[in-house]
């Protein structure tokens, strides 16, 4: 088994780099391996990605996700070959350290060839790059999905509480 760890640190806010990162079919435009993410369901992606000379589809499925914090996957089939955790947290008021932890079996004897883990780490490593440059280019998310999943079970996200309107000084 191979265990690649990676991290970037952005200049946004936590919760604006969780929320890009939720937003899955916008991966392609910002990860280079990325060439196509479908949202199936709630928990579960269908993934096209290319690492080395073959493109690789796969699903994966959400298995733990908490806003700002955590999204935990693994690959849905019967015997999984990869899974991992995303980790956000904040380095400060406008600053965020996102930290990919991507565990993978080799499967087949391109996986088992020498380097092979080094391409899929390096593949991480511009992918985290790209997401910076993206993010901080944008300087908020494009989206966002703030629900939970626990155990592969979702739990929506709330809807926004109404704003209650504040004067800006007293009234008198």
């Amino acid at each position: 088994m191979s265990a690649i760890e990676q991290s970037v640190e952005v200049k946004v806010p936590v919760r604006t780099a969780y929320d890009q990162w939720t937003q899955f079919k916008s991966f392609p435009r910002m990860m280079k391996p990325v060439l196509r993410v479908d949202q199936v369901g709630p928990a579960m992606t269908r993934w096209k990605v290319r690492v080395g000379l073959f493109p690789q589809e796969f699903m994966a499925e959400i298995v733990e996700q908490r806003p700002d914090s955590l999204i935990a996957w693994r690959d849905a089939e019967r015997h999984p070959r990869h899974w991992g955790e995303v980790y956000f947290r904040a380095a400060g008021p406008d600053r965020a350290v996102i930290e990919v932890h991507l565990h993978i079996e080799p499967h087949g004897l391109l996986d088992r060839l020498p380097g092979s883990a080094n391409r899929v780490s390096q593949a991480v490593r511009e992918a985290l790059d790209n997401f910076k440059e993206v993010i901080e280019g944008l300087g908020a998310a494009n989206g966002a999905w703030r629900g939970s999943i626990h155990h592969g079970r979702v739990t929506p996200s709330e809807p926004n509480p109404p704003r209650s309107r504040v004067p800006k000084w007293p009234v008198g």
